[in-house]
């Protein structure tokens, strides 16, 4: 793998400050958080994910090695990111199940593989999880994200995915992907994973892109 031991033990993730357990924005205060750890943009709209992690910020090495692994198919990189991501909580006292963020197939084909299905397999390894890529589809091809606003991208991605039933109701479910930018995509298959009766969705992803990034 063509990336040396230096640029990977000097991936840098999240410090300790204080950060919203849902949109991940710094807070000067823990005032400014309920008890659930939300800031007031959240809470000032409906919420279908019950909690977001990320290791670190979408910029530097961890911008390059997630770039490495997803377009460029340096797949190894999936096992040190997902290592990476599994470190930011105790997942498995959770969740019941892993399900990654599934691509289209016709993406797919093109890509040769879902970058968030190999990240998902590391993290449920990690947490003694079975990983149920069958669980969540996406059953309608949408437009390329990047550009695109948040309001954007959730009109994009409304009705795009489905869970199904009999894998997901009254489980919670630990929902993968590689980066969040806007939200658009992980809450778009929550809201699926709930209508199909889950009882808690909780994400993780390697990278969170911070707010000037969130267009890009």
């Amino acid at each position: 793998m063509p990336v040396c031991s230096d640029c990977i033990t000097g991936l840098d993730g999240w410090g300790d400050e204080l950060r919203c357990t849902l949109c991940q924005r710094q807070v000067s205060h823990p005032a400014s958080l309920d008890d659930a750890g939300a800031c007031g943009v959240c809470l000032s709209r409906p919420q279908v994910l019950d909690r977001v992690w990320t290791y670190g910020p979408y910029q530097g090495g961890l911008r390059q090695l997630v770039h490495l692994l997803k377009y460029d198919g340096m797949m190894p990189l999936a096992t040190t990111l997902g290592e990476r991501s599994s470190k930011t909580a105790d997942f498995g006292s959770e969740a019941d199940l892993v399900v990654p963020a599934p691509l289209h197939w016709t993406r797919r084909l093109e890509r040769g593989f879902n970058q968030s299905l190999l990240l998902a397999q590391v993290l449920a390894r990690r947490s003694e999880l079975p990983c149920v890529p069958r669980a969540l589809r996406r059953k309608r091809a949408t437009p390329p994200q990047a550009g695109l606003s948040g309001a954007r991208r959730r009109a994009s991605l409304r009705g795009a995915f489905e869970a199904r039933r009999s894998l997901v109701e009254g489980r919670r479910v630990l929902l993968v992907d590689d980066v969040v930018t806007t939200g658009a995509t992980i809450e778009a298959c929550a809201r699926a994973l709930k209508r199909a009766g889950a009882k808690r969705v909780t994400a993780v992803a390697v990278a969170r892109a911070q707010l000037a990034q969130r267009a890009v």
